[in-house]
């Protein structure tokens, strides 16, 4: 794997290389990529006062029935999410993002990083990172979306939103209609949670109930991420992230715990387009994931999983309501693919089950741009590990997301 990330480093200094000559300040301003999404926000800005706010609130209520049953109607407050940003002189910049998730049940820190920027090619940042795996885990908020819920992949197959401490570079370039972007970081990475959880099966997202994280590493070997993202004035973006390192100890105070360094390797693909005729926008995301699970641990914990989503969002209707003159109504359609384990039963030569699949169509108003008001209805099939029928949960959504 180690000369596979070798030769993806070297293709990608390549291509900044050759592109470097069209670079300037002015086009790094000019072009937002997914990689922006944490400055690429809106914020509160005060005269003589070196700090900008702002942040977003996300509310829903919720009725689902699982195969007949349902615990009625229920009212959410998913997330309020604050951000600070200050620069602090020149070339140099800081960001905080503080979310608080249902109510005070969850509070994390998110983002908090220090830039320094030495060149449009070249900018350094340290602190609490967002891994770029994937493009949700860095463009994340909720009023960016028409959807209620997060996409399964990035929540249920990745652990998004994850963020560690660490250090790394990035950098943008143009020439002509092209944008050309790169990020490179080592942090700390995966700990055994991953498939010692509750969930009884290999789940990534258990990591990130291990704050821990932020002051040290589980494995003491760094987890190295990765993206190139290439993107067409007219055509949309797409991305290519890796994500991968030791998730286990070999020794613990000089005793041997385990035969070997266990890795974790995850690949993603992005994809973000429009078709400007009819203002139609597809975006997408894609991961497959490696774990290297101990032979003494049962086939219910899988060393292979993939999955990914859809979203197709059509504006059907601009026009000015009340005193909203830019207000639009969309439909909007999201499809979810997960399967936690991929193979065949060693006994029986049968498939592993343990998937999902659900669609959610979905209806929303956007009295401005930075409010969404969203019914969603979103149907899904889970099916067990032994391939038993799928049970089928549908669940109705009524929510807004704002940015403040």
């Amino acid at each position: 794997m180690s000369r596979k990330i070798y030769a993806a480093l070297a293709l990608m200094n390549i291509c900044v290389s050759t592109l470097s000559s069209q670079t300037s300040d002015r086009d790094s301003i000019r072009e937002s990529m997914n990689m922006d999404a944490v400055y690429d926000r809106p914020f509160l800005t005060f005269d003589k006062f070196p700090v900008n706010l702002g942040g977003y609130l996300e509310a829903n209520s919720i009725y689902s029935v699982e195969d007949g049953l349902s615990e009625g109607l229920s009212f959410q407050a998913r997330r309020l999410t604050l951000f600070v940003s200050a620069s602090i002189s020149k070339r140099i910049k800081f960001l905080t993002e503080l979310e608080f998730e249902n109510g005070t049940e969850e509070i994390a820190i998110e983002f908090a990083s220090m830039d320094i920027a030495l060149h449009p090619l070249l900018n350094l940042r340290g602190g609490i990172v967002l891994n770029p795996i994937g493009s949700f885990n860095q463009n994340h908020d909720g009023p960016k979306w028409e959807f209620v819920e997060r996409p399964d992949v990035s929540t249920n197959l990745l652990p998004a939103t994850f963020s560690n401490a660490g250090f790394g570079i990035y950098g943008k370039a143009y020439k002509g209609a092209w944008t050309l972007g790169y990020e490179a970081y080592l942090t700390n990475g995966f700990d055994t949670s991953i498939i010692d959880n509750e969930e009884e099966r290999t789940f990534l997202a258990a990591v990130k109930e291990n704050s821990s994280r932020f002051e040290e590493n589980f494995s003491d070997n760094a987890l190295l991420n990765g993206k190139f993202a290439i993107k067409h004035r007219k055509l949309g973006e797409l991305g290519i992230s890796y994500m991968g390192g030791a998730y286990n100890r070999e020794e613990v105070d000089g005793l041997q715990v385990d035969t070997k360094s266990r890795r974790v390797d995850v690949l993603a693909l992005d994809l973000n387009t429009a078709i400007k005729k009819t203002g139609t926008r597809f975006i997408g995301e894609m991961a497959y994931i490696w774990v290297d699970v101990p032979d003494t641990f049962t086939q219910q914990f899988g060393d292979r999983q993939v999955g990914f989503f859809v979203d197709i969002v059509q504006p059907v209707l601009k026009t000015e309501v009340l005193d909203w003159e830019d207000a639009v109504l969309n439909l909007s359609l999201r499809t979810d693919y997960v399967d936690y384990n991929i193979g065949r039963f060693a006994q029986t030569n049968t498939n592993i089950g343990d998937d999902l699949f659900a669609i959610t169509p979905a209806i929303s108003f956007r009295p401005a741009p930075q409010t969404v008001l969203r019914i969603n209805y979103r149907y899904q099939w889970q099916q067990d590990i032994l391939n038993n029928p799928a049970s089928r949960t549908a669940t109705w959504y009524f929510g807004f997301s704002t940015y403040f």
